[in-house]
């Protein structure tokens, strides 16, 4: 059934009409057959069902095409204003056409003013017919003009109050569309942040791990060529320190491949943070001849702490082979009342630190954030570099 409404009804609304669609053409029927068999014959029973038949016929018109723009709700609610004049004047089922087709001046007519006003229309026309054929009588006081009033205000109400509902269901399909939409939008955001987030995660280990490996191959690899002649056993050392390094790279980048598969269960490695950064700084101690002073406690921690502080050491013991030319590093590992502490320090050249660019300082500063720690960096040219990671979390005391 057609319903030119400001907005779209909702389900249940549009249901509703359909079922009134089908109420109104049985009443309509209903009414054929008692003008039929109950009026007398003669021109008012054929006038009556006249217009009758013009009201039913541009219903069914309305009904059948909907959408065509030819097709005018307006023309029919015309067609229904002068029939129900015509009807009051002939005195005959006026008053049922009227209540059966009141719904029709709120379900045709765009706007609520509109639709008051095709029923004042109607009213006036039906009050008028009565008028002209009872007079100022006291049964049209007493009867037709309160009767038909009584009818009137309960429809403006009944009207009124359908409008609301579907303005109010229009405005809830409007915001539960817009919510859709900022969902949908809010959703691929996160996505892009994922992807993004995960683009970094990737550019950091390989920073950290496969980078920081292919340095240290090249400062070995020169090193090794210079001193095959001169030194053949420091050369052999250094060849033995690059196989080591390549062998490292290669399960490194065997483990950056498998992060990208699905996670499964957080592996805790058994034993020392200390342990693992013991290796490192014997290996960075032999290939750079540098003297490495270390105090570390023998911590246990969870397998996100050790990574981050083994990249952290792996990251500030890079940095002072490329930059610091320095001759000492210190390494100190120790337990604090709010978590875990590491510091490194070099009496090398130092930098600027609000100068320093690069992906290396920011990386290790990133790391500790998502674990809830902090980097700090103090540095001076000429005075050296003190690099210090905390890391709120527990760590027990190795035994």
């Amino acid at each position: 059934m057609a319903v030119l409404t400001a907005s779209p009804p909702d389900a249940l609304w549009a249901t509703s009409l359909r079922r009134w669609n089908m109420v109104c053409w049985a009443l309509f029927g209903a009414m054929t057959v008692g003008l039929v068999t109950s009026a007398p014959p003669g021109g008012t029973k054929y006038a009556a069902l006249a217009l009758l038949g013009s009201v039913m016929l541009c219903y069914a018109v309305l009904d059948r095409f909907p959408v065509n723009p030819a097709v005018r709700p307006q023309v029919y609610l015309c067609v229904l204003v002068l029939a129900l004049g015509g009807l009051a004047y002939l005195g005959s089922s006026y008053a049922a056409l009227f209540m059966v087709t009141l719904p029709h001046y709120w379900m045709f007519a765009r706007t609520p003013r509109a639709s008051m006003g095709f029923l004042g229309f109607a009213t006036a026309a039906t009050l008028a017919g009565s008028l002209s054929r009872q007079g100022w009588s006291a049964e049209f006081f007493g009867e037709t003009l309160v009767s038909t009033l009584i009818v009137v205000a309960v429809g403006v109400l009944i009207g009124l109050w359908a409008h609301s509902v579907v303005a109010q269901s229009s405005e809830r399909a409007r915001l539960i569309e817009e919510l859709e939409r900022t969902q949908a939008r809010l959703s691929e955001a996160h996505q892009r942040q994922g992807a993004a987030d995960e683009r970094e995660r990737i550019a950091r280990d390989i920073h950290d791990t496969l980078a920081q490996g292919f340095a240290s191959i090249i400062v070995l690899a020169e090193a090794a060529r210079g001193g095959l002649s001169d030194d053949p056993a420091r050369s052999a050392r250094q060849l033995r320190s690059i196989e080591f390094t390549a062998r490292e790279n290669l399960a490194e980048a065997r483990e950056l491949v498998a992060s990208a598969q699905p996670p499964g269960p957080v592996r805790v490695d058994s034993g020392s943070v200390a342990q693992t950064l013991r290796r490192t700084l014997a290996r960075f101690a032999e290939d750079t001849q540098l003297t490495v002073d270390a105090d570390l406690a023998d911590l246990d921690c969870d397998q996100q702490t050790r990574i981050a502080l083994l990249r952290c050491t792996q990251e500030s013991l890079a940095n002072v082979r490329k930059h610091a030319c320095a001759s000492t590093v210190g390494v100190v590992l120790a337990r604090r009342p709010y978590g875990v502490e590491l510091e490194i320090t070099d009496d090398g050249t130092g930098f600027v630190v609000g100068e320093s660019t690069g992906f290396g300082l920011d990386g290790m500063r990133d790391r500790l954030t998502e674990l809830g720690g902090r980097l700090t960096v103090t540095s001076s040219v000429g005075d050296g570099t003190r690099i210090l990671a905390t890391l709120p979390v527990p760590c027990e005391v190795g035994k």
